[in-house]
């Protein structure tokens, strides 16, 4: 009975000029699949990880004696018609060998374990003049204890500033020498709270952007970063003397490659002092760096 009344309106809308629709069905896209409770994985999440972190605890150390590091020297146009680097083909290049008389810790890390003094300076020697860091263990005490002892294997003998960035900072800490390179880039040490800020003249550990990859590689600060504490670069040091030294290491190479013209950090780490001569021939030296106090 029902059927047949509802033939008879469709027959009477027809007649009226009027069609009957039917009602579409929901498009696919839009239905929800029924889940599968066997088919359902489940998850462990580990509760710490969900907890929110603490950022680190920053003490403006640097500023609580009343230090403070002078105003820049660097000229604005330094750079202004600066020549560009030569083009280097590794494939010609023999990779710088290990000094003469060097120190056996230079090829084997775990020779230097000295404890750093509470407080120590170390100078350094370049070919724009010298400047000296103040180092406090209190700061940053596994920062230091490596900083000193690469300071008295002569770490930093005969190596250049490679990286100098105007705004932000210059960088070093890579060996002249190859077969120094291979066993110290993984000799890491682990992270530290940040303690001293990372102030104009502050030098700290460069950071790869993993936990705990400090290794050799250093940066003294050209201005305040202080987004650098929020990312757990301990400073460990402050450039007492000779700030206008480190305003003149040479700055024009800029980044590194392939962001800017500098050298590939990588090609140093292989070739060395051979590597940055042959294609940055004007970058700064340190010649040498000793404890001086």
């Amino acid at each position: 009975m029902i059927r047949l009344t509802a033939l008879l309106m469709l027959f009477s809308l027809s007649a009226c000029g009027v069609e009957a629709v039917e009602e579409p069905e929901t498009p696919r896209e839009f239905q929800i699949p029924k889940l599968d409770p066997s088919k359902v994985k489940k998850v462990d999440i580990d509760p710490e990880r969900l907890k929110p972190r603490k950022p680190p605890e920053i003490v403006p150390s640097a500023a609580a004696d009343g230090w403070m590091a002078p105003a820049t020297t660097r000229s604005p146009d330094v750079c202004k018609d600066a020549p560009e680097p030569v083009a280097v083909d590794t494939e010609t290049l023999t990779p710088t060998p290990l000094p003469a008389g060097a120190h056996p810790a230079l090829t084997d890390p775990n020779q230097a374990n000295e404890t750093a003094p509470d407080v120590f300076k170390a100078k350094f020697q370049t070919n724009e003049g010298d400047f000296v860091v103040e180092v406090r263990r209190e700061w940053s005490p596994i920062g230091a204890d490596r900083f000193y002892n690469l300071v008295k294997i002569g770490y930093f003998d005969d190596t250049r500033p490679f990286r100098n960035i105007g705004e932000f900072m210059v960088q070093f800490g890579i060996h002249g020498s190859a077969p120094v390179n291979d066993v110290w880039k993984e000799a890491r040490i682990k992270d530290e709270p940040v303690v001293l800020e990372n102030r104009r003249g502050v030098i700290t550990f460069a950071k790869c952007g993993a936990p705990n990859c400090r290794s050799t590689q250093l940066f003294i600060n050209h201005k305040d970063n202080l987004m650098l504490d929020r990312q757990g670069f301990s400073g460990f040091g402050r450039i007492v003397e000779g700030m206008d030294v480190v305003d003149k290491l040479y700055p024009c190479y800029g980044e590194g490659a392939p962001r800017g013209k500098g050298p590939r950090q990588d090609l140093i780490q292989t070739y060395g002092n051979a590597y940055l001569d042959a294609g940055w021939p004007l970058l700064s030296k340190i010649e040498k760096a000793t404890i001086v106090e």
